[in-house]
Formats: C-alpha cells, sequence, structure tokens
C-alpha cells in the first residue's frame, strides 16, 4: 500500500458518500470503550513514592522501553508539587492505569501538558482511559485552568477517535519527531511524529462532545482530509520502507495544512483505516 497522492481540500457539498468499512474495523476505531465498563475503578491522585513506583511499572509494561527513555520517580515527584497531576486508576487496590502531567504557561494563561496516560493492557477498552481524563479535566477546572494538551501519534487510529470525537480535543499543531527516536517497540523505531491534542475544558465544543454529540464529520465550505492507514504498526515491521514513505507524505499534509491555518476537528473510518477532518482557519469550533 502507498500513501494516495496529494488532492485539493475537499467541498463538503461536493463530497461522494464514503463507502462503510468492514464492521469489525469500524467497532475496533469508534467503539473504543465497547466492552463492559469496571464500575469498581476508582480515581485518585497519586502522593508518594511508593505511588510513582507503581507507575513506573505500568508505564513499563505499556512502553516496554529501556530504561534510557523510562520516566523515572523525581519527575513524578516534579509533577505531583509544582502544579501537576499523577493520577492513579485502581481496581481493587491495584494500579491499573494512570495519568501524568505538567504544569505549563502559554498565552498568559495556565495550562496542563499531559505527558502520559497508560491503562494495562487487560483493562483498555473498558473506559478507564475516559474516566482519567474526566478526572484530569474535573481537577483541572477546580484549580482555575481550562486547557490541558498532549501529544499522539497521528497513525494511532483509536487514539485519534477517542482524542477528538470522544474527548472534543482539536489539533492546530505537529512536532516532527518529538521525542527522538526511542527504545519503544510501540515506535517501531520510526521517528515520534506528533499531533498536539488541545483540550479546551469549557468550550461549547467540549461540553457537547461529553454530554453525548460527537463532532460532525460534514464540515460546511472546503475541507482537507488526510487518510491513515489501520494496518500501520503491522506494516512497520512487515514493509519499513513503505511505513517510511506513509510517515513522510503524513508529515507533509499535516505540516501543509495546520501551516495553513487549518484545524483537525474529527476524524472518521474509510475502507483503508481513518481520516481526519481539518477545517479552514474561518470555520466555527
Amino acid at each position: 500500500m502507498t500513501p494516495p497522492r496529494e488532492g485539493k481540500p475537499s467541498s463538503s457539498h461536493e463530497a461522494k458518500p464514503e463507502s462503510r468499512p468492514p464492521k469489525s474495523q469500524a467497532n475496533s476505531i469508534t467503539q473504543t470503550d465497547s466492552l463492559d465498563a469496571h464500575d469498581d475503578i476508582v480515581i485518585r491522585h497519586c502522593r508518594s513514592i511508593e505511588q510513582f513506583e507503581d507507575c513506573i511499572q505500568v508505564e513499563r509494561q505499556v512502553w516496554k522501553s529501556q530504561d534510557i527513555d523510562v520516566v523515572p520517580t523525581p519527575l513524578f515527584v516534579v509533577a505531583a508539587e509544582t502544579g501537576g497531576q499523577v493520577l492513579g486508576a485502581y481496581h481493587q487496590g491495584k494500579l491499573v492505569g494512570f495519568t501524568l502531567a505538567i504544569a505549563g504557561w502559554r498565552d498568559r494563561k495556565p495550562l496542563l501538558h499531559s505527558h502520559m496516560t497508560a491503562v494495562l493492557d487487560e483493562y483498555r477498552n473498558h473506559g478507564v482511559g475516559r474516566r482519567l481524563k474526566l478526572f484530569q479535566r474535573d481537577d483541572a477546572i477546580a484549580r482555575g485552568i481550562h486547557l490541558v494538551e498532549w501529544t499522539f501519534d497521528p497513525f494511532i487510529a483509536k487514539n485519534a477517535y477517542f482524542n477528538l470525537m470522544r474527548l472534543g480535543a482539536i489539533v492546530r499543531r505537529f512536532l516532527p519527531n518529538a521525542y527522538g527516536i526511542t527504545t519503544s517497540p510501540l515506535n517501531g523505531r520510526l521517528p515520534t511524529d506528533r499531533l498536539i491534542a488541545e483540550w479546551h475544558l469549557l468550550s461549547d465544543r467540549v461540553l457537547s462532545v461529553l454530554a453525548g454529540s460527537p463532532p460532525s464529520t460534514r464540515i460546511p465550505g472546503k475541507s482537507a482530509r488526510i487518510a491513515i492507514p489501520s494496518n500501520f504498526e503491522e506494516m512497520c515491521v512487515a514493509d519499513r520502507a513503505c511505513a517510511i514513505r506513509w510517515q513522510s507524505d503524513i508529515r507533509s499534509k499535516f505540516g501543509k495544512w495546520l501551516a495553513l491555518g487549518y484545524t483537525a476537528t474529527a476524524v472518521k473510518p474509510t475502507k483503508i483505516g481513518i481520516e481526519y477532518i481539518l477545517e479552514p482557519p474561518e470555520s466555527p469550533r
């Protein structure tokens, strides 16, 4: 599979209806919390060295990084003591997920940069990540913080859907090779290109999404669309050269449209994976 050629931005009234993707593929992307939720999950702040070390064990299990790339205990301490967050998701007393956020400042306003959110494999798709993010939102608002940002890999379709469609985040920035080449097998020894999610906690968009109304994928006026394959992680192993071509192509497209002032506001399933929908600068959000 080769990257599609660059096209002109599509106009929503001219776009032809997309064929529905296979049901199994659509479910894997859009039904991020399709399994029964664990009602006995408890979200709370982590404050002790022992709790931070438990977070690091989850980090190691999820990213499988070598020591040089593991976020160490002191950073958890700094985050917790300087206005950031270390939040733990507990099931029957066991830590099964966490969020680490660092306090920041932009445009003379406070923000949280949510550096890591991890959930153990056996607890994924049970709503644990969503509960961590909603707790993060409530805690931020209570402290007068109305913006949370984080980075994510544009090729991970479920994360893209969760961030834009389930949380109401938007994307206006792209960081090529944000963290350098890491030792985590999740990154496939490729450059760590990342989109930056902006979660404007009290915006009409976020309030509407959290109330159950996902963003529209029918954008009035001209929009740009960027297609992503669903099998990129497998491609990194089976056909590394093809994966590199895809990554280069997607880096170029996001760089182009975001530089023109476009904003990624939605994703939708396609025959090959997903496509990001980017609105032009003049669109209301």
